[in-house]
């Protein structure tokens, strides 16, 4: 059972890796390494909650067309 659990941390620690290099938040992969899960998880909670999806084309407004 212990080795299912440390394959599954690895593997969660492996997808959160690539996911915050994707995200630009670090620039290598060597910082990301020495991380804890409970790190990488929380380095990308904190990436998702300050990136806006549309923080490089500024924002979106609304606007109604009159008929």
């Amino acid at each position: 059972m212990s080795n299912l659990l440390r394959q599954a941390v690895e593997i969660r620690r492996k997808k959160l890796i690539n996911k915050l290099i994707v995200l630009n938040a670090f620039k290598n992969e060597e910082q990301l390494c020495k991380l804890t899960l409970s790190e990488l998880e929380y380095e990308y909670k904190k990436t998702q909650r300050d990136s806006h999806p549309h923080s490089e084309t500024g924002l979106i407004r609304w606007t109604s067309k009159k008929l």
